[in-house]
Formats: structure tokens, C-alpha cells, sequence
């Protein structure tokens, strides 16, 4: 049984990836964060609201003992395939 991930419009409009690799974070709008998802270490940018939810907490608590919560481009490694975070975002976001 394969996961169903969301349309590319609704992931679009809960994720924002920025465009360049060399982005900071004074290029992260107030009232989101900087995270770098996968072998790629793609960066999304997301709302804190998720912050408050049970399962994105469970995946920082997993971050955090992988990677640690410092990132030389100031966002969060976590640790998960890039197409886990979007259906995970976008389920929690539709709740």
C-alpha cells in the first residue's frame, strides 16, 4: 500500500521551498522557519503552527538526537525523505 500525497497546489501552499541553496535566515519571513528535509537537504520554509502538533514534535525529538538542533544555514535537519515531510505537513495542516 503506497502513501497518497497531496496535489502539487495544495503542497505548494503549505510549503514555500525557497529557490536557492543560499538562502539565510533573514530570508525566512516572520512567523515560519527554515527546514532542510532529505538526502538533499532540500529547504522548506513552514508556518510555527505546526510546532504545537504531536507528530511533527515526535519528528524533531527524532532530529534532535540525529543531528542536533544547530545548522550552519540557520534551519532544522530532519530526518526523513522529502516526500514523508510534505504528506506529514500536509496532513497536519489539513486537520
Amino acid at each position: 500500500m503506497g502513501l497518497r500525497l497531496p496535489g502539487k497546489s495544495l503542497a505548494k501552499q503549505i510549503l514555500r521551498r525557497s529557490p536557492s541553496a543560499a538562502m539565510t535566515v533573514a530570508d525566512v519571513p516572520k512567523g515560519h522557519f527554515a527546514v532542510y528535509v532529505g538526502e538533499n537537504q532540500k529547504r522548506f520554509v513552514v508556518h510555527i503552527s505546526i510546532l504545537n502538533h504531536p507528530s511533527f514534535q515526535d519528528l524533531l525529538s527524532r532530529a534532535e538526537e540525529e543531528f542536533g538542533f544547530a545548522h550552519r544555514k540557520g534551519g532544522l535537519t530532519i530526518p526523513c525523505h522529502e516526500d514523508t515531510f510534505i504528506h506529514l505537513i500536509s496532513n497536519l495542516n489539513s486537520s
